[in-house]
């Protein structure tokens, strides 16, 4: 009755392109270091390039307009690591001399003792700061800091990887086909063309995402600095700088970052203090969503947040800092395939 036979023939080109898939692979993960650098590369070259079109529309050359961009970049580094991280680990030295008092402080409200219980954490009494202290440093591998060379070094996996990422992003900046004619050389020709369409969609959500994330990251440090130095909230550079990082996740960003705030006001400076606190992340938080988002450009993405932050956990779980910094590019980038495929976009293929 059934006589229907189902036949699967593997031809040898059929094997051959599963061999290659499989060497690609291999290629991709022997790379990964180089790939890494790459995709960082090109992720700089797209959130420069607004600026640098900005000023090439006003007549300027685009090598004089990509130079500027380049040592206006260089110029904020150089600042932020040789003036502003010094003054950010003084502040983090002294919040670890301090937190001994400040865990003796909290021992001494009983309330904390029975949120810690139900949450099946150990007694704040029976915490030993030297091991506590310790914890902290090697979770955040503190020991590496030890000046702003070592910080580069360990951030961008490399002093070397580092002088590569400006290289390979200064080049896709400054030759305006750059990153189009890479995609020329990795993509089969009968996929050049939807590729370089999907690239160019994404190109402007990244340096949109980018160039507005670092501008919300620092008007809300900013606000936050001034807020807790005004009331003398103690290591309000660190609580500003944890702040000003924190926005990168969406939604629970503000929140997660009011937390160690509050604990460290009610440590320091009792109820009214911790209270106080609470009251300037809740103000930054109303001015941040009803006058800050409006003028910031990061949601043109359109990314839903559940996304970025499962991309930004993977991110950091498989490349460290610099999978921080790839997470939303690449989720804007296959956000646009995914759309691309429930319209039926993708390239057809042609019979032989």
């Amino acid at each position: 009755m059934f006589d229907r036979h189902t036949s699967i023939s593997i031809t040898a080109g059929t094997i051959a392109k599963a061999i290659i898939l499989l060497v690609l692979a291999w290629l991709l993960f022997t790379l990964r270091d180089v790939v890494l650098i790459v995709l960082t590369a090109i992720v700089i070259a797209s959130s420069v390039e607004p600026g640098v079109r900005a000023m090439t529309q006003r007549k300027v050359p685009r090598v004089p307009a990509v130079l500027f961009v380049y040592s206006c970049l260089f110029g904020i580094f150089f600042a932020l690591f040789y003036f502003f991280l010094p003054s950010l680990l003084e502040d983090f030295v002294k919040f670890m001399s301090a937190l001994p008092t400040y865990l003796e402080a909290l021992g001494n409200i009983s309330a904390l003792d029975t949120y810690t219980q139900l949450l099946g954490l150990p007694d704040s009494t029976n915490l030993s700061s030297g091991e506590l202290l310790e914890g902290i440093r090697t979770a955040f591998n503190l020991g590496t800091y030890s000046n702003a060379f070592t910080a580069v070094n360990q951030i961008f996996g490399g002093f070397l990887s580092f002088i590569l990422i400006i290289v390979f992003s200064f080049y896709f900046a400054v030759v305006e086909t750059g990153v189009d004619d890479f995609l020329r050389v990795v993509t089969p020709k009968s996929h050049q063309a939807y590729i370089l369409g999907l690239w160019q969609r994404s190109q402007r959500k990244i340096g949109l995402w980018m160039q507005g994330q670092l501008l919300l990251a620092v008007v809300v440090g900013v606000l936050v600095f001034l807020g807790l130095t005004i009331f003398g909230v103690p290591h309000a550079l660190m609580l500003a700088v944890i702040a000003g990082v924190f926005e990168i996740i969406p939604v629970f960003g503000p929140t997660l970052a009011a937390i160690p705030a509050a604990i460290l006001g009610f440590a320091s400076g009792g109820l009214a203090l911790g209270l106080i606190v609470i009251g300037i992340y809740a103000v930054v938080q109303l001015f941040e969503n009803h006058l800050i988002y409006p003028l910031v450009v990061t949601r043109v993405v359109g990314v839903p947040p559940l996304l970025v932050i499962l991309g930004l956990i993977i991110g950091a779980e498989l490349a460290g800092f610099l999978g921080i910094i790839l997470s939303v590019p690449i989720a804007a980038t296959l956000q646009e395939f995914v759309r691309d495929i429930e319209a039926g976009r993708l390239p057809k293929r042609e019979n032989a």
